[in-house]
């Protein structure tokens, strides 16, 4: 039974894929209406999360900022199911933006990590990076239980020659060696055990963020940059990636000091567009210990 489902949403994907851009917003206008009008999907967890990160807005204000988001939310569906498909040239028309910094730092052999939050389209990004870098792309991710849904994703995300690499396997991965400089690509903003967690304030609130990446960084000395993704104004399906350098000597910096910035930047480019985050994630479902050890503070 279990195989059959499968087939009929792969069969209905690949159709989706297939359709106009202009088709597949209208999708999302449908979807977007079914959801969350219909469905009422998160649509408190949105609520919560945005009433908290923006005490200062209006209930009128924060209805708007949802209402957007949710639009985002369906678009993000539709445009991943088409970037299966999109050709190279779609993927670059869809995302630009400055990366000259890259050729600096591959001529210099440089390998990097690149930060990102859920912010624009997560997917399309990894797309552009596996296309548009020199770097070898190595992009960490955390396998679905779904056996079928994992390999569609997969071969989503590797279709310009990135590797996907789980997050319990990067460190072993970083030890092979390698032909020229890599890059390193995730996403660290969703909730991580609170009992390991670097703990700071983030949008109002306290914050737990995975220590991970400062870890890998650490260990492998790589320069750490983080990338935003803004979606461009009155134009569906585009994004504008700006790139900051967190830091060149990550063994130099105090500890924790890499995901103390990186979340003020990230925090920053929300309150600049409010609609472009995950807010119907469960971001804030863990409490922050009342003891913290040294490492999971900034110090």
């Amino acid at each position: 039974m279990q195989l059959i489902v499968s087939k009929f949403l792969f069969l209905l994907l690949n159709q989706i894929a297939s359709l106009s851009w202009k088709n597949a917003f209208r999708l999302s206008d449908f979807l977007c209406w079914s959801i969350f009008s219909v469905g009422r999907y998160r649509r408190e967890v949105i609520r919560k999360n945005l009433k908290n990160s923006f005490p200062e807005k209006t209930d009128a204000e924060l209805s708007c900022i949802a209402k957007d988001f949710q639009l985002h939310f369906t678009d993000l569906i539709v445009e991943t199911i088409k970037f299966r498909t999109a050709s190279p040239e779609c993927v670059r028309e869809r995302l630009r933006g400055d990366i000259s910094i890259m050729d600096k730092f591959y001529n210099d052999k440089t390998n990097i990590i690149y930060l990102m939050g859920h912010r624009g389209n997560w997917e399309l990004a990894n797309l552009f990076s596996s296309l548009c870098f020199t770097h070898e792309c190595i992009v960490v991710y955390r396998p679905l239980q779904n056996e079928a849904s994992d390999q569609w994703f997969l071969d989503l995300r590797t279709r310009f020659g990135a590797k996907l690499v789980p997050m319990d396997n990067i460190f072993k991965e970083l030890q092979k060696p390698r032909e020229k400089p890599y890059v390193v690509v995730l996403a660290n903003d969703q909730s991580p055990n609170p009992k390991t967690a670097f703990w700071t304030q983030f949008l109002h609130q306290d914050t737990g963020v995975f220590r991970g990446v400062e870890t890998i960084a650490r260990r492998y000395n790589l320069t750490v940059l983080y990338a935003d993704f803004a979606k461009v104004a009155n134009k569906r399906g585009y994004y504008q990636v700006a790139i900051s350098t967190i830091t060149e000597c990550p063994k130099e910096v105090q500890n924790n000091a890499i995901l103390e910035k990186q979340l003020r930047i990230l925090e920053k480019d929300i309150n600049l567009q409010p609609h472009n985050w995950l807010w119907s994630h469960r971001r804030w479902k863990h409490k922050r210990p009342e003891c913290l050890k040294p490492e999971q503070t900034l110090a």
